[in-house]
């Protein structure tokens, strides 16, 4: 008899029945436009002939179990030592990126000139060049900020903050504000409601976006892949910003948070959910003279740029910061966005959350040389990151050996596909991961337990009832 067990991790693409006879199965490359072709064992047929018999199946057909395993088997599992902050050592990584950053930006203002390289092309590739090994080193000096915000940078909190706050600020990043907002991503991944950070549409959600009945998102037209790729851009591009104006990607239930200020993003821009305005409905009353003081950073930054600018003129400051800042904010976005989107994790209804389970809903993923010794790790070992945030990133990769053991089915890494594979997993996730629903046919706490689906034909269908 064949086997109809769908293979981990390939994307399969759904097929109408038209034959009761045939069987054939067809797998396609995730980066192929979805096809119609008939086949009987496609996951749509699977679905409609078992209705899932009730089972979890994330996006590739892989049946889902909620993971069991508590907070103190995690922490108990990771080394002592792991858990040791040096100031010495984090501050040492501060020193090198920012030297290197020194020491490239001296090198091509005082080398790569109309007399040093006459040819008008090879120094525009040049400067291009520059723009994109700033962007990196300048992201490698936000992760290091990302350390002091989780106070996992030393043992002194002022140390830690002060060492954020100057660092974040010089890249246009609110420190404090961020660190509020982000430690309740952290109190909250995976949880539907309460989450702060690439918070996926419900069925529901998604309906009303297409303007759309629930039940009719299964029959729409696919997504063709050139709105896909625009949507990538316009993400990648206005992500970060529109993440600090307007908490683009998080939750919308404000008013239901212990601090109940606001109604979330329907009070605008710039009186609504915010980093900027110590009113912002992302914080407490309490939190007012850390927003203001994330403020300041970012007027001083400011002032320099302008300074800068209209000193040696704004191309100039194009080229030297404007263009290595958007880089630095295009791998924030897809670093972030690939974290926690893949075809494979789970989102959770409130009533079946918890800590341990949201924290396991986040991957790992390599990028090789650069994510190891340029951006500190933060790809490689961020399911850890999500359950123990102060251990440092130059501890994290045997911390995060020793929570497989208690993990295991539920830790999730795609590191074997390396640095490719994190662009590839980009387009991939575009593609299938358009909202998420409960599996057909699931009650209870199952149903609490969301996957994504698409209406582009790949993988598993949605639910028939919208329910």
């Amino acid at each position: 008899m064949a086997s109809t067990a769908v293979p981990k991790r390939v994307a399969l693409h759904r097929n109408p029945t038209t034959d009761s006879s045939v069987t054939n199965s067809t797998t396609a490359s995730p980066f192929d436009s979805p096809r119609q072709s008939p086949s009987s064992t496609s996951l749509s047929s699977m679905a409609s002939e078992q209705d899932n018999g009730g089972k979890m199946l994330d996006t590739y057909g892989n049946e889902f179990k909620i993971p069991d395993f508590t907070i103190k088997q995690i922490r108990d599992a990771i080394p002592a030592h792991c858990f040791h902050r040096s100031a010495i050592t984090s501050l040492y990584y501060v020193f090198r990126d920012v030297a290197v950053l020194g020491s490239v930006f001296y090198l091509f203002h005082n080398y790569v000139t109309p007399e040093t390289v006459p040819s008008f092309p090879a120094r525009v590739a040049l400067w291009g060049l520059y723009t994109v090994i700033q962007g990196l080193f300048g992201t490698g000096v936000w992760v290091l900020a990302h350390e002091c915000g989780h106070q996992a940078f030393s043992p002194s909190k002022v140390l830690n903050d002060t060492v954020g706050w100057i660092c974040h600020s010089a890249l246009l990043v609110p420190y404090f504000s961020w660190k509020i907002s982000h430690g309740k991503h952290h109190k909250a991944t995976g949880n539907i409601a309460r989450d702060m950070v690439f918070v996926p549409r419900t069925r529901e959600e998604q309906a009303s976006r297409l303007g759309k009945a629930v039940h009719e998102l299964g029959e729409l037209m696919e997504e063709t892949p050139i709105v896909t790729a625009l949507n990538l851009v316009l993400q990648q591009l206005f992500g970060w910003p529109m993440y600090l104006i307007t908490n683009v990607t998080g939750h919308n239930n404000h008013e239901k948070q212990l601090e109940g200020r606001g109604k979330g993003k329907a009070n605008g821009w710039f009186g609504g959910v915010n980093h900027f305005n110590p009113s912002s409905p992302l914080y407490e009353a309490k939190d007012a003279k850390l927003i203001a003081l994330s403020d300041l950073g970012l007027l001083i930054t400011g002032s320099v740029l302008y300074y800068i600018g209209s000193t040696y003129g704004w191309l100039n400051l194009l080229v030297w910061y404007g263009i290595p800042y958007l880089w630095v904010n295009h791998w924030l976005v897809a670093i972030t966005y690939l974290q926690h989107t893949d075809p494979t994790l789970p989102h959770y209804q409130p009533e079946s959350w918890n800590f341990a389970r949201g924290a396991a809903a986040t991957i790992d993923r390599d990028f090789g040389f650069v994510g190891r010794h340029i951006l500190h790790g933060i790809i490689e070992t961020h399911v850890l990151h999500h359950y123990v945030s102060n251990i440092p990133f130059y501890n994290a990769d045997e911390a995060s050996e020793a929570i497989k053991g208690v993990m295991g089915e539920h830790y999730r890494s795609e590191a074997h596909t390396g640095w490719t594979g994190f662009f590839k997993a980009m387009w991939t996730s575009a593609r299938i991961c358009q909202w998420v629903e409960p599996s057909e046919g699931t009650t209870g706490e199952n149903h609490g337990v969301l996957f994504y689906r698409n209406t582009n034909g790949i993988g598993v269908p949605p639910s028939k009832s919208g329910k």
